[in-house]
């Protein structure tokens, strides 16, 4: 199981962390005690359905529990568990401010300012901080260039990043799917669905996809739609988002969408891509 560990400063990003992790395919847990962790990881090795990746947050709110955080990773490691940890961290300016703008009392506030829970929480976390894999600061950052820095960070020593890529084949007679981020109609290719060797087959039988990309602009149409995936995904990552939904449409689903989708899936896949292939109507 992949397993990262998200911790630092309090009004550092870490909450926002968890969620661009969580629509990356992670299963997150936030303010867990870092004791729990193991517990966490057992649980999961005796399921049936593995948890492939796993995130967990952990900070100064678990209180006297926090402070084994660094025992737990030394058992962790100790036990063969693969894990990073990423510390999210700002300037004292930068979380004095956010927590004023949201009225919010700082974990360690008590009877403390601000700054001065700030200084005692960035004492107790100087230790997780020198050993962390990563560190992020979040000072300059808006929600979408932190979720553009954790897809660089998941990229480094991969050929592609956290970046999910959803290709999905649908029937217009059904309704385009809502969750379509960008739609293409392939309703413009000789429908294999009147030749009567094809007609009970689907777009996932070769014999329906090749008859589908026989036609020259059939195989130009892929060419684009690959091309301008390429050209636009990078601004997509730089805008915050995590995934993209590409949806090919044809009357009823089952021929030219279905072997449109698989053919894009392939090409994408076959580019480094994480993609995940549907087909709603089929």
């Amino acid at each position: 199981m992949k397993t990262i560990i998200i911790t630092g400063m309090s009004g550092a990003g870490k909450s926002l962390a968890a969620d661009c992790f969580e629509d990356l395919g992670y299963y997150c847990i936030d303010n867990l005690p870092p004791s729990l962790i193991g517990n966490f990881v057992d649980l999961i090795a005796q399921r049936k359905q593995k948890v492939a990746k796993a995130a967990f947050v952990t900070d100064v709110r678990g209180g006297e529990f926090f402070g084994d955080l660094k025992e737990n990773l030394k058992d962790l490691k100790r036990r063969g568990v693969g894990y990073k940890v990423i510390f999210f961290d700002a300037n004292d300016k930068a979380l004095i401010r956010r927590f004023s703008e949201h009225r919010r009392s700082h974990p360690l506030g008590e009877d403390r300012t601000y700054e001065e829970a700030i200084q005692a929480e960035r004492a107790a976390l100087e230790p997780i901080r020198r050993i962390a894999d990563y560190t992020i600061d979040t000072s300059e950052m808006k929600n979408a260039d932190l979720a553009t820095a954790i897809n660089k960070l998941l990229a480094e020593g991969n050929g592609a990043s956290g970046f999910r890529t959803v290709v999905q084949s649908f029937g217009y007679k059904y309704g385009i799917p809502a969750e379509a981020d960008i739609v293409f109609d392939m309703r413009f290719v000789p429908n294999p669905f009147y030749v009567d060797s094809l007609k009970s087959l689907t777009g996932k039988s070769k014999k329906v996809r090749d008859y589908v990309m026989r036609a020259p602009e059939a195989k130009r149409f892929m060419n684009s739609v690959i091309a301008m995936f390429e050209e636009l995904r990078p601004a997509f990552i730089r805008e915050g988002k995590s995934s993209l939904n590409l949806s090919f449409g044809c009357t009823g689903g089952q021929h030219r969408s279905v072997a449109a989708a698989i053919i894009a899936a392939e090409r994408l896949t076959k580019a480094g891509e994480n993609v995940v292939l549907k087909h709603r109507d089929i």
